[in-house]
């Protein structure tokens, strides 16, 4: 293993001792009851299996078969669910054709952040996480299962139902992907599109006809953001049936993965002594998760979610682990944002089998980890192949299917990862390095304060920030508004950045796992509003943001930055914030929400 992997594990697993000892104290516990048809209640018992055909019920009560409980993320307005509403008889039937029985638990809402993107919703997108857990607990609490499967695929869903699953952690559970959608507009020339318009070049109809072409049809987007990145890190964690992420919704291999996934729980439900996601999760599956998202340049959201979804393990972890492991992971991949091809192209490359095999192979996962699947991580650097409605298993080639995709270990894009963890006066926050220009991750400039994302918008309108800047946008953390993503700025500052002017990002809010060429120093913690020193940067202020140094500063008089007071949300926009669009229900996750870099928890 590589001594710093190991060192950062070991240091991760010391930090964590106590809590990780009460979690797995409670996990234990919870095995040792018997099964919930034989501990509860006649009544109990009948309400829950009602609806079932008579057949099931035998099984169940009589005959003691295995149940299984599905968690569903499903709705039509994310293309990338939409294909889960065939899932469940899928489902259903692979179960009865292994002498078990299936049951939809509940289902968890979902929200897409390619709709709400800019607008009031998204400061509701975050937080949805959390609200998807507790929906997860929600199914679950109903105790009757042997099992779970959960069906979820995009940004924050994946997160909730992984932190819900593991508030259940005697129970085995594989995650069940949908795929990504078959190529269509390349990203490329969608941001192409996108800049033009922001500088008034093409109309709004050129703009949806570009949108459209890329976002066309069932399955998840095309880019390495968030969703994708998701996919990737629950390979790596082996919670997945090995290498189902990227298969097309309409490939018939698709079914036949999630009837393996159904397989799979009942598998481990039937093992002499099976391994449930709260043994399954520990400090070396999410060091290896980490790992795989620094290896592949993924989305800065889950220096977030990973962080929330490790303490509901009782695994306490932090950005410096990031940054550290950072040093010491080669990239591997380049997908949009961070190169050229989108993930259909990725997994044509090798996708994660290729990735994960390197990166074990160069010591840099930890092999010796329970997964799912059999054979422990040495099973994801495999291919599935169809055979009629069985998988079979085949060795990945040996060599990239396009270097320019994926790469060897012994020769990476980068011998570092993508993410960076940037310190200084003005707070400690994360910058994806894997998809800035090596001529833009310095930039010195003057600030140009702004407290919303709309009044940058309307500077850039008003043809005001044709110069170098750093642009400071605050009052967007998670106790301000619902730290949204400001995805709606990168075309604006690309525009810039194209014209030759030196301009960055710093804000402590989100950026999109899209976001690309623009040095963004993002999730600055604390946040304003939590008495960051971010409310304390005036106009004018130089801001040095150094990527390669890994800081990020206020070029002020040390005496007069400690005189400053910092900014507060006026009473006007903390009522913008707080109201409209059911903001008013998450008032009390603004209030209770802890640091970004603490994961922005709001149960604890």
């Amino acid at each position: 293993m590589n001594p710093t992997i190991t060192a950062v594990t070991r240091r991760i697993r010391e930090r964590s001792a106590k809590s990780r000892e009460a979690y797995l104290a409670r996990v234990e516990q919870a095995i040792d009851r018997p099964r919930g048809s034989d501990r509860m209640g006649c009544a109990n018992v009948a309400h829950a299996f009602a609806a079932l055909p008579a057949d099931d019920k035998l099984r169940i009560v009589a005959e003691r078969a295995p149940h299984i409980g599905i968690v569903s993320a499903y709705n039509d307005m994310l293309s990338a669910h939409q294909p889960y509403e065939r899932f469940p008889a899928i489902i259903r039937d692979e179960a009865h054709k292994q002498g078990a029985t299936a049951q939809v638990a509940g289902g968890v809402p979902a929200m897409c952040d390619g709709v709400t993107q800019g607008l009031p919703g998204m400061e509701l997108s975050l937080f949805s996480r959390d609200t998807i857990a507790m929906g997860t607990a929600i199914a679950l609490t109903h105790d009757v299962f042997d099992a779970a499967l959960l069906l979820g695929i995009c940004d924050k869903i994946v997160p909730g139902l992984l932190i819900g699953a593991l508030h259940f952690g005697h129970l085995p559970c594989v995650f069940v992907p949908g795929g990504p959608m078959s190529t269509g507009l390349s990203n490329n020339e969608k941001s192409k599109v996108r800049e033009q318009f922001a500088q008034g070049l093409v109309g709004r109809d050129r703009l949806l006809e570009a949108e459209s072409a890329a976002y066309h049809g069932p399955g998840t987007c095309t880019f390495y953001g968030t969703a994708n990145s998701t996919q990737m890190l629950m390979e790596a964690m082996g919670l997945h049936v090995p290498n189902s992420a990227f298969v097309q919704p309409h490939d018939g291999m698709r079914d036949v993965l999630t009837r393996e996934a159904v397989r799979t729980a009942l598998r481990i439900t039937k093992a002499a002594r099976f391994t449930p996601i709260g043994q399954l999760v520990d400090e070396r599956a999410i060091v290896n998760a980490m790992v795989a998202l620094l290896a592949t340049g993924g989305s800065t959201n889950h220096l977030i979610h990973w962080v929330a979804v490790a303490r509901a393990a009782g695994i306490v972890i932090d950005w410096t682990d990031f940054s550290e492991l950072s040093q010491a992971t080669p990239l591997l991949a380049r997908v949009y944002p961070n190169g050229g091809a989108d993930v259909n192209q990725f997994q044509a490359a090798g996708g994660p089998a290729f990735v994960i095999r390197e990166l074990l192979a160069a010591g840099i996962m930890h092999p010796d980890v329970a997964t799912v699947a059999d054979g422990g991580m040495a099973a994801y650097t495999r291919l599935p192949q169809r055979d009629g409605d069985q998988v079979s298993w085949v060795d990945l080639p040996a060599a990239s299917g396009d270097t320019h995709v994926v790469r060897p270990a012994a020769d990476p894009f980068s011998e570092s990862g993508g993410l960076k963890l940037l310190t200084g006066n003005l707070g400690r926050s994360v910058i994806k390095v894997s998809s800035v220009p090596d001529d833009r991750q310095v930039v010195e400039a003057p600030a140009i304060v702004f407290d919303t994302q709309e009044a940058l918008l309307a500077a850039f309108k008003a043809g005001t920030l044709a110069r170098d800047f750093v642009a400071v946008v605050r009052l967007q953390g998670p106790r301000s508004n619902g730290m949204p993503e400001l995805h709606k700025l990168t075309p604006p500052l690309a525009v810039l950045q194209g014209k030759g002017y030196r301009v960055a990002l710093v804000t402590d809010g989100r950026m999109s796992g899209a976001s690309g060429k623009v040095p963004a120093a993002i999730h600055v913690s604390p946040e304003v509003l939590a008495g960051g020193p971010l409310g304390k940067v005036r106009d004018g202020d130089l801001i040095r943001l150094d990527a390669r140094a890994g800081t990020l500063d206020a070029l002020v008089d040390a005496a007069e930055w400690a005189s400053r007071e910092g900014v507060g949300l006026d009473d006007a926009q903390r009522e913008v914030n707080g109201h409209g669009l059911g903001r008013e229900l998450f008032g009390g996750m603004r209030r209770n929400v802890l640091t970004a870099e603490e994961g922005a928890v709001t149960w604890l």
